[in-house]
């Protein structure tokens, strides 16, 4: 058993936990930490003799899928977590897991402890590396161990788009209203432009992202967050189209080098042309 990932909710009311062999386990933040009496303790440790019954604290705990086609138990594999959206209450979450298998499944903490969704296969190279929900409706972008990275249609798990020119694993991603950062082995920082999925599901994807931008990093980096913060976008835009024009104002009232050396040309060409005086008859 090894834990290999922990997310905490959007509002810090829940956070859930999975790993190897660890099911996905939603638990109460403050009841989780709150301190009890050890008399209190060793009695409810003696009552737990059933594995699958809630710790103190614990509010869910996932169940793993049935058994393969050849009736043998599939492992478990968390590697990756993300709650989709805001809990409207402590108990009842959404939440997306990815596995080692290379599947993304979506667990609803009210209808199920087996995952509601399970889409097999969306990982082409060693397992989901990181998930994260993207700022549209019905979007997530996915990683794995490759270089690959998609944008998921939460509606039908299928990949709306993917990503070209990684050339390293990314290890974590931070989803903002009009781009999607990403960090990655290969020690790139990279832009990537990000486009909401079609209206009516199972549509064809029309605009595809692609990167915008990306900077070496002296050090490998592991993590990247978005701080929240979009107020200076507008004014980082404005600066720039001012900058251009003055830019261009320069550009254009540089003279042609060509016009010069044309100019040049027929100048010599006319002074060749004339003849001294004293040779005039």
């Amino acid at each position: 058993m090894r834990l290999t990932n922990w997310r905490l909710s959007p509002g810090g009311e829940t956070f859930a936990y999975g790993g190897d062999e660890v099911e996905l386990s939603v638990w109460n933040t403050e009841a989780a930490f709150a301190k009890r009496p050890e008399d209190k303790l060793s009695n409810e440790t003696k009552k737990r003799k059933r594995g699958d019954q809630l710790l103190p604290g614990e509010i869910w705990r996932a169940k793993n899928v049935p058994h393969d086609g050849l009736s043998l138990r599939q492992p478990v594999k968390n590697t990756s977590l993300a709650y989709l959206q805001p809990a409207g209450s402590t108990s009842h979450c959404h939440i997306l897991a990815g596995t080692q298998q290379g599947n993304v499944r979506r667990y609803d903490t009210r209808a199920a402890r087996r995952p509601v969704a399970d889409w097999k296969g969306i990982a082409k190279i060693g397992g989901i590396s990181t998930i994260e929900k993207g700022h549209d409706e019905h979007e997530a972008f996915v990683a794995d161990h490759g270089c690959n990275l998609f944008a998921l249609d939460l509606r039908n798990g299928r990949v709306s788009y993917g990503y070209r020119g990684l050339a390293g694993s990314v290890m974590s991603m931070a989803p903002s209203p009009s781009f999607l950062a990403s960090v990655s082995q290969d020690r790139f920082l990279r832009l990537h432009s990000t486009f909401p999925p079609p209206a009516q599901a199972g549509s064809q994807q029309e605009q595809k992202g692609n990167v915008v931008d990306k900077q070496f990093m002296k050090t490998n980096p592991t993590v990247i967050v978005w701080d929240q913060f979009t107020g200076h976008l507008g004014d980082a835009r404005v600066d720039s189209d001012t900058e251009d024009g003055a830019d261009d104002a320069v550009w254009d009232a540089m003279q042609n080098v060509e016009d010069v050396d044309e100019e040049e040309e027929g100048g010599q060409k006319r002074k060749r042309g004339r003849k001294p005086s004293h040779l005039v008859p």
